[in-house]
Order: C-alpha cells, then sequence, then structure tokens
C-alpha cells in the first residue's frame, strides 16, 4: 500500500449524520476551491442530503462569459462508464450473464479473445479494471489527438481485441482500461441490436425522467458547454462510436445527474433503480482499489463513499454518493482537470465539510533558485527526451523534434506549458536534486535527468539543530504534523500514519524523497522555527508551530 504522508485529501473524518447544505454553501465551496484559479474553469455542482436538494454555478473568472443554467449539457467522461454498468446489471438481473462468465459470451460469435495460460477474461473483470487488457492497444494512434476515440471501428476494435497479449492472469492486477470498457459497450449494443445511445435512453434515461442527457441527439432546449483546456483555450469535443458510446461519450445536464444520483440512491423509483444498486455492491478488491461494477468504493470511519470521476479533452465530472447517508454530490466542469487532480477533493468535501476542498492554483512567480536547479536535459519514461531552459525568469520546455515552449508556475507549485494542456510537478531529492513528474493526455511520466550536474553541497545539522524544529504542526482542524527526533535524525508522522525519516538538503529544507514531500520550515526575526509549508503531489499546505 502507498505511503500516506500528509496527503489531507485522503484523511475523511464524518461530522453527525444529517448535515444542511444550502445553495449558498454550495456555491461557497465552489468559491473556495475555484475563485481566481489559473484554469478559468466554471463549474456546476449539486448536492442531495436526505431528498433536498442544493445547487450552485461559479466560474473562476469573475468576468468569464459562459452562462451556464439547468438546460447547459457537460461531457460526463468516464462517468457514463456506470451508466453503461446499469445496463449489464439488467441483464445479469435477467439471468442472461453473470459477471463470473467470459466476455466472449457477450461478443459476436467467433470474435478472438486474448486469454492467459488458458484463462479467459471476464465480464466482472472488465467492469473492476482488473482484466489484464491496457488503458489503449498498443498501436493505437488517433488520427486526431484532441479527439482521440471518435474514428474507431468496428474493425479496428475487434483486431485490436484479438492482437492483445494478456501479460499476467486476469483479476490478478488493477489497470484502468478505457480499451475493455469500448469492447463491453460495444458487445452489450450489438447484443441488444441497438446502438448504445437508444439501449441507454429506453432502459435508463426515460425510467429516471433524464431528458436532457444524450450522447449524439441533443434534445432541441439544451445548449452545450463550450469546453476548455486548462490553460482557458477552447477544446473540442470528444466524440463516440456509436457502439462504444458506454466508455465516456455521454452529455448531462446538472438536473438529470441529480436525477441519476437519487436513482443511485434508492430515492427515485423506476425499472432500473434495482440494477443501479446491484452496480455498488463489491465486485473485486485488487492492489488497493475496491470495486464495484465501475464504481470506486471507499470506507471511512464505517461510511462507504461510491465515486467515478470522469475527464475529457476539455470537460471534467464528478458522481459520489453516500447511500446510508442518502447524500450524493454531481460536479460538471468546462475544463479539463485530469492533469491537476481533478474534482475528487472538491466532492469529498461537498459529501463532508470536514474534508478539505482544497485550494484554488493562482498564477505565481516560481523562486530563480527552483528554475535554475531544474534547468538541464531530461528523458522520460517512454524514452522522450526534454530539455528545460531558464530565459530570463522564466522556465522553458523542448521535447525531441518540437518547438520550445514557455511555462507558467502556480500556486500549487507546479509548471505548465502556457500554449498546450500539461503539468511538470518538480520532485526534490534527497541529494538536493531535482527531476520532475510529467502529466500530459491522462498519462504520468518520470524523469531522469541525462548527465550529471553539480549539486550544493548538502546542509547536515546537529542533533541540538535539529531541535529546532520538533513540535507539532497544525495543517487542518483534523490534520497535524508531528516532528521529531531519534538518533540525530529528523522524522514527521502524520495524523493516524506512520513516521517517516527527513532528509535535509539546505537549511530549513527537508524531504520525504519515497512520498514526494518537502517541508519547508520558516523563522521569525528572532530565528525561532514558527511555521512549516508542506509541498506534495500539487498541495502546499502551512502550519503554524505549536
Amino acid at each position: 500500500m502507498r505511503a500516506l504522508l500528509l496527503l489531507v485529501s485522503t484523511i475523511v473524518l464524518y461530522a453527525t449524520p444529517g448535515f444542511a447544505i444550502s445553495n449558498d454553501d454550495v456555491r461557497a465551496a465552489l468559491e473556495l476551491r475555484f475563485r481566481r484559479d489559473r484554469t478559468g474553469a466554471c463549474i456546476a455542482a449539486g448536492v442531495i442530503d436526505a431528498g433536498a436538494i442544493a445547487t450552485g454555478y461559479y466560474c473562476a473568472n469573475a468576468s468569464s462569459q459562459r452562462p451556464y443554467d439547468d438546460h447547459t449539457a457537460f461531457e460526463i467522461g468516464s462517468v457514463t462508464k456506470t451508466m453503461t454498468a446499469a445496463l449489464l446489471a439488467e441483464l445479469i438481473a435477467r439471468g442472461e450473464v453473470a459477471l463470473s462468465d467470459p466476455i466472449a459470451k457477450l461478443l459476436p460469435p467467433g470474435t478472438r479473445v486474448p486469454s492467459f495460460n488458458g484463462h479467459d477474461m471476464t465480464i466482472g473483470q472488465i467492469v473492476t479494471h482488473t482484466s489484464g487488457q491496457p488503458g489503449v492497444p498498443a498501436n493505437y494512434r488517433p488520427s486526431d489527438i484532441n479527439n482521440p476515440y471518435a474514428n474507431v471501428t468496428e474493425h479496428e476494435l475487434l483486431d485490436a481485441l484479438a492482437e492483445t497479449t494478456l501479460t499476467r492472469e486476469p483479476g490478478s492486477k488493477w489497470e484502468y482500461s478505457n480499451f475493455a470498457m469500448m469492447v463491453l459497450s460495444y458487445a452489450l449494443a450489438k447484443r441488444a441490436g441497438k446502438d448504445y445511445e437508444t439501449l441507454l435512453r429506453e432502459h435508463l434515461l426515460v425510467p429516471l425522467g433524464m431528458n436532457e442527457t444524450y450522447v449524439d441527439h441533443r434534445p432541441p432546449q439544451v445548449h452545450v458547454a463550450q469546453g476548455h483546456f486548462p490553460n482557458t483555450d477552447p477544446a473540442g469535443p470528444w466524440d463516440f462510436p456509436p457502439d462504444m458510446a458506454g466508455v465516456g461519450g455521454v452529455r448531462a445536464t446538472l438536473p438529470d445527474m441529480l436525477r441519476y444520483l437519487e436513482g443511485q440512491l434508492g430515492t427515485r423509483a423506476s425499472a432500473i433503480t434495482p440494477a443501479l444498486a446491484q452496480t455498488q455492491e463489491q465486485v473485486a478488491s485488487v492492489g488497493g482499489h475496491t470495486m464495484g461494477m465501475n464504481w470506486n468504493l471507499f470506507t471511512r470511519n464505517g461510511h462507504t463513499i461510491i465515486v467515478h470521476e470522469g475527464g475529457t479533452g476539455g470537460f471534467s465530472a464528478y458522481a459520489g454518493f453516500d447511500r446510508a447517508a442518502k447524500r450524493g454530490v454531481v460536479l460538471l466542469c468546462d475544463t479539463a482537470l485530469t492533469s491537476i487532480g481533478g474534482l475528487g477533493q472538491l466532492g469529498t468535501h461537498l459529501l463532508d465539510p470536514s474534508a478539505p476542498a482544497g485550494a484554488p492554483r493562482v498564477v505565481a512567480a516560481a523562486d530563480t533558485k527552483l528554475i535554475d536547479a531544474l534547468v538541464g536535459k531530461y528523458r522520460l519514461q517512454g524514452g522522450l527526451g526534454m530539455e528545460l531552459r531558464r530565459k530570463e525568469s522564466n522556465l522553458t520546455i523542448q521535447a525531441d523534434g518540437q518547438p520550445e515552449f514557455e511555462m507558467g508556475y502556480d500556486s500549487a507549485g507546479d509548471f505548465y506549458p502556457l500554449k498546450f494542456d500539461a503539468l511538470l510537478r518538480p520532485k526534490h531529492k534527497a541529494d538536493g536534486s531535482y527531476t520532475f513528474t510529467w502529466f500530459q493526455l491522462g498519462g504520468v511520466a518520470e524523469a531522469e535527468q541525462i548527465g550529471t550536474r553539480p549539486v550544493a553541497a548538502k546542509w547536515t545539522p546537529s542533533e541540538e539543530k535539529l531541535k529546532d524544529y520538533i513540535g507539532n504542526y497544525p495543517l487542518t482542524s483534523s490534520f497535524a504534523l508531528r516532528i521529531f527526533s531519534t538518533d540525530a535524525k529528523l522524522f514527521v508522522q502524520g495524523t493516524n500514519q506512520r513516521p517517516l525519516e527527513l532528509a535535509s538538503v539546505e537549511r530549513d529544507v527537508f524531504v520525504a524523497e519515497s512520498v514526494a514531500a518537502e517541508l519547508d520550515f520558516e523563522r521569525d526575526a528572532n530565528d525561532k522555527v514558527v511555521s512549516l509549508t508542506l509541498k506534495q503531489r500539487g498541495q502546499v499546505l502551512k502550519g503554524e508551530r505549536r
């Protein structure tokens, strides 16, 4: 299990059941997270609390000209997968298939399906992302990277399935796979003899009263939000072939998505409500991922939270609920936020206000010392070379065979290209040097520096000097860091987490490299340490010493 040091968003403490929430509360939460956010994102939010509904719309830029309302449709991306799971659950309820059946049972006769040591992929493994199929086929090259699934043909899909080589036992490892869900969407549509949108409308949308939700056939009263990259530039829509849209092709309004969650909570009765409940039952728990049928299941202090996020080239979405408490949250955003962590933290906050909402990413100025430390040549996992350079007080990046681009910097400590959607997250190593993690198109790649560069001499504090930092540093109302020393070494321990040793890299700067965390201590005019700042995985949190 991954070390949990300091990742405050993983700490969820439930308040007493039945909190009341108003429209003003929803808007306040959106403002807390997005006010002046560099992405310029606009977001629609809805919260269900024991039958009552509160909603809000908010734009990071107060002067934004994006007049969204209850008839505005957003791409919900992979939240669509939970709807596809409901269609499958109906088949299961009718006794036509079982989760333990091989996926070949749903596919046209003669379809070649890969296996591993004689073990076939099952339907249940596909809806829990444990089938062994890759995220996308290894040889898939979209004709338009900004609309990557639009031109996939039935022939290409089945050929890619036949040519896939499984490298492990199905069910043995969790790996998120859009490809596998495209296969399932195709299989369900073919079995029904209808395109996915028609199947979805007849079995889920109409029964739940979701009359403004669609794939390709937009209702006349609905207008579509313009999607955006996180650099605020407009993004084109993502389209899907008719039978493969169950992987991420649904567009929906906020009121319709609230109706969908009412169905999931069991408070909106319909023919498909029992199937919705079936998708929430645990099917697998592999590699730290507990899964229903395309739902992620999290348990916190006796509460089960059921969640799925979605993202396309220009949109982000979140659907989450606590069925026992009759609480649900929908977030629909007109900006792609995958590279900066999505909407999960805000969604958790709206489910439970004691969890932090996250902070806006506002434009900031990078320390020239950080820029100079990053300058150099690197190679990403996969082989792509990149060079970082300093241009006046800014960082630039140039990949092999590509132009040079200027980078911006934000308050979360990340660099980002001004002209395309990606993110560069610096990583301070225990030896004092830097490397980075590169986020682009939903992928994550670690960078390794090419060649060697001189590293400034490390500062090595004496045992007496380590006493300067000892103390407790609350970061939120429910999460604090304890700093202590043992045997001339400094350690940090987060609330309910194991202690980790810190490496000193310079005076008042320490690193826990294994969890990509940096702690910067601050002193007052009398040279006394009075606070610390945690920088970790896109979070910057400050705590006063107590």
